[in-house]
């Protein structure tokens, strides 16, 4: 079983106009909403690739009982805690020329629900895959991830981190099955100006030195790059197409390549599905169709 991890899921409200102005009130052209998160988002795009996963993370409100219902579908079992008081957020982004973005904070966790939580955990049993993804809520302690890894660690659990800088360098002494840090991701780390491609592998060799098996880079319009726990690089392009929407992408592609290696095992066809996940994202306005991604499948060199 794959179980996801989301801290403090949202409901992202979309609006879209043609100008925004300040101290007047301004009409929408449109607008749509997504539930949103990061681990929910992985868990949605494998559902799409037809694998099933579980849902772990904190609700509230009826923001929260909205996500839930809204989610949850044959592919994903939802596991989420009820927390007691508050609702789970809604982010507001503003699309009108310019992108403008407003995120709520979420609901307050007390210790007690953490501990729920980390109860949940004890279920995983050798061969499962935890994706934890995203950033940790202010109302949490700072090493959430680790405690989480801690209770784990001496079971045969592939683990998957996505998030930045100290929280994806605190998870490496567990020896995370792969990491998806970005170039600025990157060079935030090492406190360094990464631009070149032998800089980007230089940096993500180190990482692997620091306990990951499994580097994954996404570059933006550059594509991807993948060094794999032999220490081979693998690469990916972008596709041709009109990009509508990069939220999510990065999710779609640790989706993809966790469904590729878990399909067949390949690492070189692990990049390639998450790859054309991340593309298929960045050219919906929501996150990757099945239909989406087996168009750009067919695409793929």
């Amino acid at each position: 079983m794959i179980y996801t991890v989301t801290l403090n899921p949202s409901i992202d409200y979309v609006v879209r106009l043609s100008e925004l102005k300040t101290g007047i009130t301004n009409r929408t052209d449109s607008e749509e909403y997504y539930f949103g998160g990061k681990g929910i988002n992985v868990s949605c795009v494998l559902a799409e690739l037809d694998i099933e996963s579980t849902a772990l993370g904190f609700i509230a409100g009826f923001t929260g009982d909205a996500i839930e219902r809204g989610i949850k579908n044959q592919k994903i079992n939802t596991d989420f805690i009820k927390l007691k008081s508050g609702i789970s957020r809604i982010n507001v982004k503003i699309k009108a020329g310019e992108e403008t973005e407003i995120n709520c904070q979420g609901p307050y966790i007390e210790e007690g629900e953490l501990m729920r939580l980390m109860e949940k955990t004890d279920r995983l049993s050798d061969g499962d895959t935890i994706v934890l993804a995203g950033n940790i809520p202010k109302t949490m302690p700072d090493d959430v991830y680790e405690k989480i890894l801690e209770r784990i660690k001496d079971k045969k659990v592939r683990i998957v981190v996505d998030a930045t800088k100290q929280l994806l360098v605190n998870s490496l002494k567990y020896k995370p099955f792969l990491i998806k840090p970005n170039r600025q991701e990157l060079s935030e780390i090492f406190s360094v100006e990464i631009s070149t491609e032998e800089e980007i592998e230089k940096y993500a060799k180190e990482l692997q030195k620091m306990g990951a098996e499994n580097v994954l880079i996404s570059l933006g319009k550059d594509g991807a790059m993948l060094i794999d726990e032999y220490g081979k690089k693998h690469k990916a392009g972008v596709l041709d197409g009109r990009v509508i929407n990069t939220v999510g992408s990065g999710d779609s592609m640790v989706a993809g390549f966790i469904a590729g290696y878990e399909k067949e095992h390949s690492y070189s066809y692990a990049l390639k599905l998450g790859s054309v996940c991340g593309n298929a994202t960045a050219f919906l306005s929501g996150l990757a169709t099945k239909e989406k991604i087996n168009e750009l499948l067919a695409k793929f060199n």
